[in-house]
């Protein structure tokens, strides 16, 4: 069954620079670059027809149009229990509505609303037993990001393992922004979980 959220891609440039604030705080886990991302929409455990119906679904909305991702600056989820270090994403008109159109669409395929509001942004830690006090002076010391920001090409619906947070994650279909006929990259295949090392599956 697979996990599934709808999401876009770091290019590889800027996700070598979020890198690069990775270290000195104690608790967190540092997501691989190669994970970045920002989430559009999380749709959760699915089975396989669903998923493929998605798949299609997304790949039949209207054209979409084309945008620029700025990041403004680093950020933490929890509070006074902090879980996540985040790089915040300014709110552009344009990925709001692209947020809203799938959300809407996830609702006319029976999905459940999506629970929190969307605020977009990159995990770039998971965080567990992190002082706040300690969590406050890493924001301080590196929460800038002067000019970091790209257009995005296509937007991607991932799959993901369903055990631990953090990725890996698999591109399953991608569509194009700005194009007048966005198609899925492949369709879904059999679903086949991915082995573990024990000979199982990966999740």
């Amino acid at each position: 069954m697979p996990r599934l959220f709808t999401g876009l891609e770091i290019p590889a440039d800027i996700g070598q620079s979020l890198s690069g604030l990775r270290g000195g705080l104690s608790g967190a886990r540092w997501m691989d670059p190669a994970n970045y991302h920002v989430t559009l929409r999380f749709i959760g455990d699915v089975d396989l027809s669903l998923a493929r119906e998605i798949a299609a679904a997304l790949g039949e909305e209207k054209p979409r149009e084309g945008f620029a991702v700025r990041l403004d600056g680093l950020s933490a989820f929890g509070g006074a229990r902090p879980r996540a270090v985040i790089a915040r994403v300014a709110p552009a008109p344009e990925l709001l509505r692209l947020q809203a159109d799938q959300e809407r669409l996830m609702r006319r395929l029976g999905l459940d609303p999506e629970g929190r509001k969307f605020t977009p942004h990159v995990t770039l830690a998971r965080l567990r037993d992190a002082r706040p006090g300690d969590v406050a002076a890493f924001l301080a010391q590196r929460g800038y990001l002067a000019g970091l920001g790209f257009r995005p090409e296509r937007f991607v619906l991932f799959s993901a393992r369903d055990s631990v947070g953090g990725g890996p994650y698999v591109a399953e279909a991608a569509y194009p922004l700005a194009r007048p006929e966005p198609r899925a990259s492949r369709a879904f295949p059999p679903w086949r979980p991915a082995e573990g090392p024990a000979g199982g599956p990966a999740w």
